[in-house]
């Protein structure tokens, strides 16, 4: 099941067919295929992740954080921070990263549990989510957007996104430090008027009409707040006809035309803020 925070256990996955010629291709560098189709294929994602280096920085409170980063061949280019679901970061969101660094952009996936393994059971995604602490969370993504900003090979512009849990922290790190694009996949954006004057940048958000738990009731009052606070202007918000988590390939509420619309829509949202 899925909760404000976090959507639950892999369930069964739909059929997302990868051909042995189109495997053997891309497990030899020499062919590319849809991220979605990595992303189904846990042989892939791996491969994808094995792309990306660590990375680890001091947070301006002093504490350590981590996660992974990965540069497109063209120098110097605007940062992307990437924020996890409640599984933490696993070999599907470096992929991810590996693949807006092939897109032209610095991908900085972190990791805000900071757990040697991500989660593979709802019980493990709950405890970890359960015993985050907020502040020190804050403290991260913060410190994460003003590393990209100030990295050597970037350019002045940095960008956000989230998926479920992710989602969230996504606007939470727009809302903490200036960020010119934030992107938001489902994810809870009940905030003050009072908060959300804090956004200095355009914000996308990616809902589901079935999803009961981030819900039209929250999405339209999350809308309201950000017209009190000055940023109607600046909100664009997609509903599509799917679930929570529509764009995890790796779920059973996966729905691949909306999350190819949803995914399109992000890169040229990023397009037009960030290059």
């Amino acid at each position: 099941m899925c909760t404000l925070d976090g959507c639950g256990a892999h369930a069964e996955m739909p059929p997302i067919f990868v051909s042995a010629t189109d495997r053997r291709a891309f497990l030899a560098g020499l062919g590319t295929l849809p991220i979605a189709a990595v992303l189904a294929d846990p042989v892939l994602a791996q491969a994808a992740a094995a792309k990306v280096t660590p990375v680890s920085i001091t947070t301006v409170m002093g504490k350590p954080a981590k996660g992974v980063i990965a540069k497109p061949a063209q120098l110097p280019a605007p940062a992307i921070v990437l924020i996890h679901e409640w599984w933490g970061l696993n070999d599907q969101i470096k992929a991810v990263a590996a693949d807006l660094a092939d897109k032209g952009y610095i991908a900085i996936a972190i990791d805000l549990f900071g757990k040697e393994e991500p989660a593979t059971t709802a019980d493990e995604a709950k405890a970890q989510m359960a015993g985050l602490n907020t502040e020190d969370a804050t403290d991260a993504v913060s410190s994460w957007v003003y590393y990209a900003r100030d990295l050597q090979d970037a350019t002045d512009k940095v960008g956000t996104v989230g998926w479920c849990f992710g989602g969230a922290w996504s606007l939470n790190a727009s809302i903490a430090a200036p960020v010119d694009a934030t992107v938001i996949y489902y994810g809870n954006v009940t905030r003050t008027v009072s908060q959300l004057e804090s956004l200095k940048g355009p914000v996308l958000g990616h809902f589901g009409t079935l999803d009961q738990s981030i819900n039209k009731e929250m999405v339209e009052g999350f809308e309201k707040n950000m017209a009190a606070a000055g940023k109607a202007d600046s909100l664009t918000v997609y509903w599509y006809d799917a679930d929570h988590a529509f764009a995890n390939p790796t779920g059973s509420r996966y729905d691949a035309a909306d999350a190819a619309t949803a995914w399109q829509r992000t890169l040229d949202f990023y397009a037009a803020n960030l290059t």
